[in-house]
């Protein structure tokens, strides 16, 4: 049985700021198996998100054992935002 996914505490303010800014966002956390928290469209261009809480310290915002595996395996880019404005940047808005 799975347990119910932990979302960052920042995660719903990165989630409203890219939403301001014209982008689609899908929660994916609930997916789990290192899979990252969001699915961004914006200008045509996909975006995978691991959110990670930048106000928890240094060693709480570590991948997950489950996340670094999924990050190394999958073909394309996946990114990490601390905050707002690292996922604005990441979108390059």
């Amino acid at each position: 049985m799975r347990r119910a996914a932990k979302v960052d505490a920042n995660q719903t303010e990165i989630v409203k700021a890219l939403r301001q800014v014209g982008a689609s966002v899908q929660s994916l956390a609930s997916t789990g198996q290192g899979c990252p928290d969001l699915l961004v469209g914006i200008r045509g261009m996909n975006y995978l998100i691991e959110v990670k809480d930048g106000q928890k310290v240094k060693s709480a915002r570590k991948l997950t054992p489950d996340q670094v595996v999924w990050h190394e395996s999958w073909r394309g880019r996946v990114y990490v935002a601390e905050s707002v404005e690292q996922a604005l940047e990441i979108i390059k808005v």
